[in-house]
């Protein structure tokens, strides 16, 4: 029976693994079996633990440990440490999702140990260097044997870089497989009476990217543009530990707005899909407002999502604060996008990757 590992790291990668998971177990050719490893890149409860519970994911087979660090020493880490099972246990297949450091690194380590690379959610691209995320896609990318996609804008970027056809697989988005098959299952923040919200009378917001969190000007001048424009709404901000250091040495924050710590997710997609519209320079919250059909604000220059601009409910509106105020001024008077649902984000991602690792280990 072949085995595959899959690997998760970091809060996106495991509402990414649940779908494959739940494939491979629900699978009537049941004929896979595979090992979850948890590279312990982030290993606060609140950003990755209570996940497990939440999502029914198993407690991971192996738990790597590597804590926090330098991106470099995480790298580092996560290398030595997977490397180690491998030589020990080698799989048959490595998946790896998304984005994060641990992707990078597991798929270095995987394919030096000659085991084949499958990546979910392949072909991204902010053509924003500044990113690590974006290194880590192309370094990812350029060394995958299978490519897994959640658009056709991915496809054609991996063509671009020479990836045959063949290799391609056009699955859909596993994250929203996740949030649909939890939307009967949300769960109302312990909070909410505390803050007396309202359903589409509240604002989200969330930033964590250095450009937006790292300088204390520039956070607090977005947070006071945001206020002064939000229609003295509340505005629910589910601070990033990145974020936290910087907000320490800001004093007197607007008086609507309310820092509250990383949600699980069952409380947090309950929170989007109430709020009036979200704020965020996140990549994979504009995937769930898309689906959710609530307004969303990217406080970014550039995405790897287009597709959540072009049909979703998200508008790029950058890093310039001059552009939040006309923004909100949309929103307000009611001329948002309406958006449409992207193909194949249907719930049957998960299926469909197990599906096609079936017939690629028959084919060998």
């Amino acid at each position: 029976m072949p085995l595959i590992d899959i690997i998760a790291g970091a809060r996106p990668n495991f509402m990414k693994i649940a779908p494959i998971i739940r494939g491979i177990e629900e699978s009537q050719i049941n004929k896979l079996s595979y090992r979850l490893i948890h590279t312990g890149q982030h290993y606060d409860n609140t950003m990755s633990g209570s996940f497990f519970e939440q999502l029914n994911i198993p407690e991971p087979h192996i738990n790597l440990e590597v804590g926090s660090g330098t991106q470099a020493e995480q790298t580092g880490a996560i290398m030595f440490r997977y490397e180690k099972i491998l030589l020990e246990n080698p799989s048959d297949i490595c998946i790896v999702v998304g984005d994060v450091t641990s992707t990078m690194a597991c798929a270095i380590t995987a394919q030096k140990m000659k085991i084949p690379v499958a990546h979910v959610e392949a072909g991204i691209r902010s053509k924003d260097w500044t990113m690590p995320e974006e290194i880590n896609r192309m370094v990812t990318d350029s060394i995958s044997n299978y490519f897994f996609t959640t658009s056709t804008t991915a496809g054609e970027n991996l063509r671009n870089i020479g990836v045959p056809d063949d290799r391609i697989f056009f699955v859909g988005n596993t994250m929203i497989d996740t949030l649909l098959s939890n939307i009967n299952r949300l769960k109302k923040p312990t909070y909410w009476s505390k803050f007396d919200l309202k359903a589409k009378n509240y604002l989200v917001l969330t930033l964590h990217r250095p450009s937006n969190v790292d300088e204390r000007k520039q956070l607090t001048d977005q947070l006071f543009t945001i206020a002064e424009n939000s229609h003295n709404l509340p505005i629910i901000f589910p601070v990033h530990p990145r974020t936290a250091k910087t907000l320490q040495s800001i004093k007197d924050l607007p008086h609507n707005i309310y820092l509250v710590p990383p949600q699980p997710y069952l409380q947090f997609i309950y929170l989007i899909q109430n709020s009036k519209a979200v704020i965020t320079d996140s990549g994979g919250i504009t995937e769930e407002t898309t689906i959710l059909k609530v307004p969303c604000m990217t406080l970014r220059d550039t995405t790897e999502r287009p597709e959540t601009v072009f049909l979703g409910t998200n508008e790029l509106i950058g890093t310039d604060n001059k552009a939040i105020k006309p923004s909100l001024d949309k929103l307000f008077a009611d001329n948002w996008k309406q958006g449409t649902t992207p193909e194949k984000w249907d719930g049957k991602s998960g299926l469909r990757i197990v599906c096609a690792i079936e017939d690629l280990f028959r084919e060998s």
